[in-house]
């Protein structure tokens, strides 16, 4: 027997780019790497939010590190801020793939080793925190035109400036980031 109701298509991977009626501090300008979309909810994490910490300086790490290879922290967004994600350039130990070639992991040793310089093939990022949606939620914030969806770019997570991701992510599309349009301002 067919269903009578269909499951939404799932958006992740994808990057989300706040447009400039999205007024909400913690997403003004910002760039989300959509790492689950599902009728339960969402959750991403923010990429061009990032900080003057090292993961060294606000990780507890019993024993303290070996070594430091200045791994910084950036903010992932306001959800749960006390917890660290990893993304990577390659799978290791309990990474789990998001995107081609794109893995995120929760992992304390991964982080010690990453920090400790062991792995110096592998282009990671440390974020702390997590941006997340309710059922639906996000659904409703693109229908109101809050976030445009731009193709997963590993320059703008691994090479780009932070201050300049939002704008290279819009010009990915295209489009010139002075021509948008101000909304009604979405909450």
């Amino acid at each position: 027997m067919k269903s009578t109701t269909e499951q939404p298509q799932s958006l992740a991977p994808t990057f989300l780019v706040a447009m400039p009626q999205l007024q909400d501090p913690n997403f003004s300008k910002s760039v989300v790497l959509l790492c689950e979309h599902h009728d339960s909810g969402a959750m991403g994490l923010v990429i061009n939010r990032n900080t003057d910490a090292l993961a060294s300086e606000i990780v507890d790490f019993d024993p303290p590190p070996a070594s430091d290879s200045g791994l910084e922290v950036s903010i992932g967004g306001p959800v749960d801020p006390g917890r660290g994600w990893l993304l990577l350039s390659e799978q290791l130990n309990d990474a789990v793939e998001i995107a081609p070639g794109l893995y995120l992991s929760a992992s304390s040793e991964l982080l010690r080793e990453l920090v400790e310089g062991t792995r110096p093939g592998c282009r990671s990022r440390f974020l702390v925190g997590y941006a997340g949606w309710g059922p639906k939620q996000l659904d409703r914030e693109l229908a109101d035109s809050a976030w445009l969806t731009v193709p997963v770019n590993r320059h703008l997570l691994f090479d780009a400036p932070a201050e300049d991701v939002w704008e290279l992510a819009i010009r990915q599309l295209g489009i010139d980031p002075a021509a948008l349009a101000m909304g009604g301002g979405i909450h």
